[in-house]
């Protein structure tokens, strides 16, 4: 029986954490996140603050602190409930990050804020608004990202860089939904009552997470995970809008191939995905193959939704800096770095995880 838990385990691992890559073998070998500033990341919130309202939005920068931390201290700066505090993702503890919150309108002024400092954080701006800021509400997140002691073929990053910006990468959860080394895969397996509520969250969103890297995985193993077919239920970019691929012609070809619409891949839950044919049946025949993760997500009382199989990079740059490399861009929310990095490089040493968007 443990070695039949422990078989288990190594194939969710892989499905997880060691996907397969759509371009093959990195172009380069270097150092990752040596010091927070390596690592940097803005969110994008793709509207501006209302100028009225019962909040203020404000814009933070942090340095190697955790996000959750950074919402407590600015609820006891307020001061209100750790809950009133919104935030639209969490984003990693060691890199610089800028990123928005809101807090309730209270006895501050919104000028008040501004330079306000705690450990690690600074309030860089602070405007009125008319709600707090839900989880989610973002356009997307900029990076830039150094990697040191770089190796590589400038001529194969650049034209490995050339196909991300044309075809996108496979939008993998990255490994931080997984627990440190994937510990949240082990529970997995243990019924839900069992589980303590602080764990639950992250356990069913491994398990969820866990199925559509396995659909995406073998998508990308039969080459169709950067198009469009029948069966589908294709994604518009950079919106939570999907609609069913009965036939394929020409005008969806063009779509898929300006990275207008993506095919999509199931967050499992009750009742069964829309897709058809083909890909409902791949769909199927991986959540039957991870039964312990669908029927998690089922007893939860989830119900099945979709993400885009595919990313949009957009904007990416690669810079020398001595024998350092900067690389710059930007991806949709809910969309991982780590999915980015992994199609061009293999680190040799990591400071951490990058951020969970």
């Amino acid at each position: 029986m443990r070695q039949e838990e422990d078989s288990t385990q190594g194939l969710w691992q892989r499905h997880a954490l060691d996907p397969p890559r759509a371009y093959g073998a990195p172009v380069g070998v270097g150092v990752l996140r040596r010091y927070p500033e390596d690592f940097q990341v803005e969110e994008d919130l793709g509207f501006s603050p209302a100028g009225t309202g019962h909040h203020l939005l404000l814009r933070v920068r942090k340095r190697d602190a955790n996000t959750q931390w950074v919402a407590r201290e600015l609820a006891r700066a307020c001061p209100c409930r750790p809950f009133d505090v919104g935030y639209a993702g969490l984003k990693d503890r060691h890199a610089v990050a800028v990123q928005w919150f809101t807090v309730p309108r209270s006895g501050r002024s919104p000028e008040s804020w501004v330079c306000l400092q705690g450990e690690g954080f600074e309030v860089l701006e602070a405007h009125v608004h008319t709600r707090k800021l839900p989880r989610g509400a973002l356009a997307g997140n900029r990076f830039a990202i150094r990697i040191r002691d770089v190796s590589l073929s400038e001529e194969a990053l650049t034209e490995r860089a050339q196909r991300i910006a044309r075809l996108g990468i496979p939008n993998y959860f990255g490994p931080q939904r997984f627990g440190r080394a994937g510990a949240n895969l082990q529970r997995i397996q243990t019924p839900l009552r069992e589980l303590q509520p602080a764990e639950r969250g992250f356990v069913l969103s491994a398990a969820r997470s866990l199925i559509f890297n396995a659909v995406l995985g073998a998508r990308v193993a039969d080459g169709t995970w950067a198009r469009v077919e029948a069966g589908d239920l294709a994604g518009l970019d950079g919106r939570a809008s999907f609609f069913e691929v009965t036939t394929m012609d020409a005008v969806l070809a063009e779509r898929c191939e300006r990275l207008d619409i993506h095919p999509t891949g199931p967050m499992w839950g009750g009742g069964e995905p829309r897709t058809h044919g083909r890909i409902a049946e791949l769909e199927r025949n991986v959540a039957t193959a991870l039964a312990p993760a669908a029927q998690l997500a089922v007893a939860a009382g989830l119900t099945q939704e979709r993400r885009s199989l595919r990313v949009a990079v957009r904007d990416l740059q690669c810079s020398r800096e001595g024998g350092d490399l900067w690389l710059r861009f930007r991806v949709g929310r809910g969309s991982f770095a780590t999915s980015v990095l992994r199609e061009l490089f293999r680190f040799d040493a990591q400071g951490g995880t990058p951020p969970e968007e």
